[in-house]
Order: C-alpha cells, then structure tokens, then sequence
C-alpha cells in the first residue's frame, strides 16, 4: 500500500527528485490546511522512507499521514539549524494536528516567585502576563509541562511543612487561567525563600540543602521522612532536566535573566544545540593535537 499510495498521491519520482540537503516537509490534506511538519536533515532520504514505509508499527504514523494527506510541499533550505527554527515556527504558529510538541502553549509553563506584604507567593502558569501586577520574579518557560508540574507540587508540599499555608480566599485577586495555580505562604524563613531562587535560577542545586535542614527541625517531616526523600529528589530531577540547562543556554545565548517567552524558548534551545555542534569538531581538533604533542614528548 506505501509505495503505490505515495506514488499516486504526489508521484512516483517526487521523493527521488528531491535534494539530499536540510530542508521542511508539510503535508497538506484536500482543503490546503496543514497536518504535519517535519524536519529533516537529508529531505531525500526522509521522504523515501515514508514511500517506503511498511505494516511495521514504528511506520505507522507515516502511513496515516500518506493516507490523510492531498499534498506535499517541501521547503529545502541550507542548514539543519535553519529547517529546526522553521519546523518550529511552523508548528507553534500552524498548530498542525499531527504535531503535538510545540504547537500548544499549555505544555510551556513558567514558575514565579514573589513577596507581597507578608506572604511568599508562588505561581505556575503558561501565562505570566496575567500576573504582572504583583511583580512575580519568573523561571521558564518550561518545555515538558509533566516535570514542571510534578516539580512545583513538590516545592508545594515540602513548603506546607516549613511555613503556613494561606487559604484561597487571603491569597491575590488574579483572573483564573488554565494551566495556572497560585498558593501563598506566611512566615516562610527568609533563607529558604533565597535557596528556592537559588535553585529555580539554576545556579546551584546544592541550595536544597538548606531547604533539608530546614526540614530537620519539623516534627511533621520527620515523621514523613520518606515523602520528604521523594519531594527532594523530584526537585533536584527537575534541576538537572530542565532548570541547569535553561541557565546555560540563556548565557551561551548572552540573554540576562532566568526567563524567556515560550515563543522563543524552542528556537533559544535549537540555536544551542546548533553551537554545541560547531564547537564539537573544534575540540576534537584540539584534543588530537594536544594527544600528538604529549606523545612526542
């Protein structure tokens, strides 16, 4: 069915016709909206293999959208770098049905941090422009929204056993998102408050620590030392996933801060890797040379 349907919807040389160079693919079904867009580093041998696609189930996906699809436009362009940032302005703006990461705001929340009179408030939302009259400090945006999610309940939970939490009805008037939660605390010592920025901003994850110690004196925590053990090691996942990596593709990228807008966040992380690659060859240059040198010595 693969070959035959691929060569009667768009040709049976279009695939071999194409450049083996960078490039988007778009599917289109009958009404010209777009299902898919993929990115490809060799656009020849990625549309062979959905020609060729097979009952397999990894080629599943390829032959529904072989199946669904009117037309095929391909746009080569002159790097991998370049088809990365235009696959994802295309999915964020397009929001292709066959595409999911990228092309939803929700799955991009940021977490803020504030101290409004005598409350320590703390925020997760894919929209931090609705709160900024109470000058929230923000972190993010976060890709995987599970993780950011997960990180920020546990933050919640252990600060429930450190400080008092405020119910609903003392906690700021704000509009009411989806995708977005508020909670407050009250006398929430003041070097806690430091070590959570400390480690939202990706600085140091060794500012659990005082988090921990704080933690010791707490009856309550001690009698849940096992959930304290979980909620911890959450946080310090969520540190090597998500919050070290966001400071260091800001600074490689020269922005200040520890936040970036979701629609700018993909493109931030695609520019890094772009760099990172680059700078690969040159090191393994470097490492030869510096290896010939040591052995003529």
């Amino acid at each position: 069915m693969g070959v035959k349907l691929f060569d009667r919807k768009f040709g049976a040389s279009f695939a071999a016709a194409l450049p083996a160079t960078p490039g988007v693919y778009l599917f289109h079904d009958d009404s010209g909206t777009v299902l898919y867009v993929g990115k490809a580093i060799n656009l020849r041998r990625r549309l062979l293999t959905y020609r060729n696609a097979s009952r397999r189930k990894t080629h599943r996906k390829m032959r529904i959208l072989v199946r669904s699809a009117a037309t095929l436009e391909v746009r080569p362009l002159a790097s991998e770098r370049d088809a990365l940032l235009l696959e994802n302005e295309l999915i964020r703006t397009l929001r292709p049905p066959h595409n999911v990461d990228g092309a939803y705001a929700f799955l991009y929340p940021a977490i803020g941090v504030c101290r409004l009179a005598d409350q320590d408030l703390l925020c997760i939302t894919t929209s931090p422009e609705h709160y900024a009259h109470l000058q929230f400090r923000w972190y993010g945006a976060f890709r995987s929204r599970p993780r950011a999610i997960e990180a920020f309940q546990a933050l919640v939970d252990l600060l429930r056993m450190l400080a008092h939490s405020q119910p609903k009805a003392r906690l700021p008037k704000v509009p009411t998102q989806r995708g977005s939660h508020l909670v407050g605390f009250r006398q929430l010592d003041p070097a806690i408050a430091v070590a959570i920025e400390t480690w939202l901003s990706g600085e140091s994850c060794q500012s659990l620590g005082v988090v921990a110690e704080h933690l010791l004196e707490k009856p309550r925590a001690r009698q849940d030392a096992e959930l304290v053990q979980e909620r911890l090691h959450c946080l310090r996942s969520f540190y090597e996933s998500d919050l070290r990596k966001l400071r260091a593709a800001l600074a490689a990228a020269g922005i200040a801060g520890t936040f970036i807008e979701r629609e700018r966040r993909d493109a931030l992380f695609i520019a890094t890797r772009a760099r990172d690659r680059a700078v690969e060859p040159q090191k393994a240059k470097h490492h030869a040379r510096t290896r010939r040198t040591a052995s003529l010595e």
